[in-house]
């Protein structure tokens, strides 16, 4: 008897693990084909309407106005008036076992991600990618009775695809599930996030998918150290001030009550931004691939420097109000773009001033590891995603030290993220 009976637990083990390596290969697939499909698309259409924009600069007070409507539009009548909520949602649904994220949120993120950027928005299609794809685990769970343990191990499968799709980095995917999402590995996190990172870093392989910056990196010197050190406050100092604009304006804007007055003050906000600094339009990456191109030859003029002090003051607010008045997206682009200006603009302070020689390229991509590092308390995320972005190890080791000093230093100043922070916690 006893026998029988542990054979058919067995067999139920067996045919579980078979339906969850199915569902994770699914998983993965869908995760990464929308992922991919999402950045594609996002990066087409941006190339062409900001090229229209530096053409005919009347297009800035235009592109703002009637994105941020069609998407206000969408919600009302197409996706059943509900706020996104970003990630926030994400981490509802792993923490009940009732709610779960409603499958119309995969389209209503791919749509409202990419009108929000290709029409100016300055935020980034990453935390809409990561709510779509957590759908996708989301709805996968809810088909079998088997699954309904596995809840938070799918959702998480879903969100690591989808990270790697973005980032071509499998480790950031599973890293970005477990440090932000899931907290705990469970047999079950390990099997499914393992066969949907794989399966969607085998899609990237077929695509031929480029990392997103060129860079070459030769090496660091230890005599770095100490401004790579101070580099990783700042960071963390710079990410507190993101963090706060955002919970700022989203509760400030959330005292209108009128909607439309919601866009027409924060499109007006954007298209002045925008006018007087184009680098803030959309996610940013343009603007972070020029300043690559040419940082080794920055030479620090007054005007450059107040350029990039301007930026870095005016991207967390423009990011901000793009998101408490209607768009979707998050801190992970604005994240990367305030770390590499912080980044270039520390080391050519060094450089014209202080005459130290450091490689700005490096400081550039270390500041972009650790304002990420510090804005979603995940340290390890932001190392090999950046690692990932630019397909060299180079500078794993400065890297690792400066998202832990960035993470810290955020902390100490402002324990909550713009994920983990909720009103109630401050009553």
């Amino acid at each position: 008897m006893m026998n029988k009976t542990a054979q058919i637990k067995k067999n139920h083990q067996l045919i579980k693990l078979r339906k969850l390596v199915i569902v994770s290969i699914l998983i993965g697939f869908l995760s990464a084909f929308l992922g991919i499909s999402l950045k594609k698309i996002t990066e087409y259409y941006e190339e062409i309407f900001f090229h229209e924009v530096s053409v005919h600069p009347i297009f800035y007070i235009v592109f703002p106005v009637f994105g941020l409507s069609v998407i206000y539009f969408l919600r009302q009548y197409l996706f059943k008036k509900k706020e996104n909520k970003g990630i926030k949602e994400v981490f509802e649904s792993t923490a009940s076992k009732s709610k779960n994220l409603p499958s119309y949120k995969i389209p209503s993120h791919f749509i409202n991600g990419l009108l929000t950027v290709i029409f100016g928005g300055s935020t980034g299609i990453e935390v809409s990618t990561v709510v779509a794809t957590a759908t996708i685990g989301s709805v996968a769970h809810e088909k079998e009775n088997v699954f309904r343990q596995y809840k938070t191990e799918l959702i998480c499968a879903g969100v690591a695809a989808g990270v790697t799709a973005l980032f071509s980095s499998p480790i950031a995917g599973v890293l970005f599930a477990f440090e932000v999402i899931s907290r705990k590995v469970t047999r079950a996190f390990i099997i499914s996030n393992l066969i949907a990172v794989s399966i969607a870093f085998g899609l990237l392989t077929i695509l031929k998918e480029e990392p997103l910056f060129a860079v070459s990196i030769s090496t660091w010197h230890l005599k770095a150290i100490p401004y790579f050190i101070l580099l990783g406050i700042l960071a963390g100092m710079n990410s507190v001030y993101l963090t706060r604009c955002v919970l700022f304006f989203k509760s400030q804007f959330g005292k209108i009550g009128t909607h439309y007055y919601k866009i027409i003050l924060g499109s007006a906000v954007l298209s002045l931004s925008l006018f007087f600094f184009p680098q803030l339009y959309g996610e940013g990456y343009h603007a972070i691939k020029g300043i690559f191109g040419n940082a080794h030859q920055t030479q620090l003029t007054i005007t450059l420097a107040f350029t990039f002090i301007g930026i870095l003051i005016l991207k967390p607010i423009v990011t901000s109000i793009t998101l408490a008045s209607g768009g979707d997206g998050g801190v992970f682009a604005p994240s990367l773009f305030i770390g590499a200006f912080l980044g270039l603009l520390l080391a050519s302070i060094l450089n014209s001033f202080f005459h130290v020689n450091v490689i700005p390229v490096n400081f550039m991509i270390i500041g972009m590891a650790a304002v990420l590092s510090a804005s979603i308390h995940a340290p390890f995320t932001a190392i090999f995603l950046v690692c990932g972005l630019t397909n060299d190890y180079t500078l794993f080791l400065p890297i690792m030290v400066v998202c832990l000093i960035s993470k810290y230093t955020a902390k100490m100043i402002y324990p909550y993220t713009v994920y983990s922070y909720s009103p109630s916690l401050i009553k």
